[in-house]
């Protein structure tokens, strides 16, 4: 499978990683189109059940970039390494690669590790093939709300 028929999602931290992105299409640098970016005040604000819907509605792999230790929020960063050590459990549980999702450190200028994560997601995703979807099931659902429900 090509890379433009993977679904890479990109969490980027407002304060750094989101910059770094944007550092990257200023800088004309070329990446894979198949890339998505939400920019997010901090990782570690989204449950694990936040990556599991996005592995169901289509999403192949996820990079999780975050300033790491230099966040402004206390706690975050070990707060986010918790959660995602839960959700590798989670997706070993349902003989999902944990691959999959993928914590980086991008700083604001760090345009070379940007590209690289993600030529690397495309690889692997490349290497491992698409997601069963089915096989992806969701303990703790989100609310209705948050499914794209009516409001």
């Amino acid at each position: 499978m090509n890379a433009s028929k993977h679904k890479i999602l990109i969490l980027a931290s407002s304060d750094s990683a989101y910059v770094g992105a944007d550092t990257v299409g200023q800088g004309h640098n070329h990446y894979a189109a198949n890339t998505y970016i939400i920019r997010v005040v901090s990782p570690a604000m989204l449950p694990i059940d936040f990556y599991l819907h996005a592995f169901q509605k289509g999403i192949d792999g996820i990079i999780v970039m975050s300033s790491g230790e230099e966040t402004p929020f206390e706690g975050a960063q070990h707060q986010l390494t918790r959660q995602l050590d839960e959700l590798t459990a989670v997706l070993k549980e349902q003989g999902i690669d944990f691959r999959r999702v993928k914590l980086a450190a991008i700083c604001t200028v760090c345009t070379a590790s940007f590209l690289r994560e993600v030529r690397a997601m495309n690889e692997l995703l490349d290497e491992i093939g698409p997601i069963d979807r089915q096989a992806v099931v969701r303990p703790n659902p989100l609310p209705i709300a948050m499914e794209g429900g009516s409001r």
